[in-house]
């Protein structure tokens, strides 16, 4: 096993867990609702990653309007490949509903119900 693929492994291994649907739909009482809470959180922890990882980049960034040739640079590449050993938004998401750690509120017309 390659070193990448073994740091990606450890990396993962304490956020990847299989969940019980029932658990996750004792909840919300509604495993769609459930869902649909995850799946937002979800969204926002990317957009949230995406904005993180443009900024550092962005530093490393030239505004030359030249066609010169791309030179690689280290620093970018190791950010790029940090970001990429992150866990996916979605596991995180579900794994911050499981712990209690995500506020949501009840929209009074429930279409759930």
């Amino acid at each position: 096993m390659s070193k990448l693929r073994r740091q990606q492994n450890s990396n993962t291994a304490n956020v990847v867990e299989t969940q019980n649907l029932i658990d996750i739909k004792n909840k919300t009482g509604n495993l769609y609702e459930s869902i649909t809470i995850i799946a937002k959180r979800a969204n926002q922890i990317n957009i949230a990653i995406k904005e993180e990882l443009h900024n550092k980049l962005e530093e490393f960034a030239s505004h030359t309007d030249s066609l010169e040739e791309i030179h690689e640079n280290k620093e970018q590449i190791e950010i790029s490949r940090a970001y990429e050993r992150m866990p996916n938004p979605a596991l995180l998401a579900t794994a911050e509903f499981m712990e209690d750690k995500i506020y949501y509120r009840r929209n009074e017309d429930n279409l759930f119900d």
